[in-house]
């Protein structure tokens, strides 16, 4: 069981979010806004935050902004769908993940249970990785499919490492840039989006269909846990 904060306004999605966390075995609590969200993660301590981002007694980044000034604590940000550019603000101040409103109980808890998995685990990365029939050794760089090795450029590679350090979370084209390249720049978008095809078509077992790296439209990339 864990703690989880959760913070909206609307008195109805809090009650939703309680109830059905609760009922996966989690223990709940609520707020209505971020500054007395705020107030109860310092007095208690949750081991997982979600927040709506339009409150309007002080909104969901200032919360995040506070929450990462203090804490390393998985944030779950609820989101409008079509905000593409306040999804990207808000994994840029520090969020882990977003599930986009309308959503359902399934895809919600899917997504608590991977953020509270890679907080346990810490980086989230082991030495190796088995997707299916697919493994990464992290210490010797080699990845093979169903016993083949596949051959990585560096790049590919870091691309990779840094995509299994967050398995199942979203990363947007500046977090890239700054984890694989080091926010080098002349490093654009465009240059990102060349090396994630690349990957791709070594990596998946149909590039047009991918299953794995699997593209957050407007945002960035998600790499997923193949069942």
């Amino acid at each position: 069981m864990s703690r989880i904060l959760v913070v909206d306004d609307d008195p109805e999605l809090r009650k939703l979010l309680r109830d059905c966390l609760s009922r996966a075995g989690h223990e709940v609590e609520t707020a209505a806004g971020g500054r007395s969200a705020v107030d109860r993660f310092q007095k208690s301590p949750a081991e997982l935050l979600i927040t709506d981002l339009s409150m309007p007694a002080g909104d969901g980044f200032a919360l995040v902004r506070e929450l990462r000034r203090i804490s390393s604590v998985p944030i779950l940000v609820l989101t409008v769908r079509g905000d593409e550019h306040e999804k990207i603000r808000m994994l840029d101040e520090g969020a882990d993940d977003y599930v986009t409103k309308p959503f359902g109980v399934d895809e919600l808890l899917a997504r608590v249970r991977a953020l509270l998995r890679r907080h346990a685990s810490g980086r989230g990365t082991s030495p190796i990785v088995t997707i299916g029939d697919l493994r990464v050794d992290i210490s010797t760089r080699q990845v093979q499919r169903g016993g083949h090795e596949i051959r990585l450029t560096p790049t590919e590679f870091s691309l990779l490492e840094t995509f299994l350090t967050k398995p199942g979370g979203v990363w947007t084209h500046a977090q890239l840039i700054a984890a694989v390249w080091g926010g080098a720049e002349g490093v654009t978008s465009d240059v990102v989006r060349v090396h994630v095809g690349n990957l791709r078509r070594k990596i998946e077992r149909d590039p047009n269909r991918p299953r794995l790296l699997v593209t957050e439209p407007w945002v960035g990339y998600r790499f997923r846990l193949e069942d």
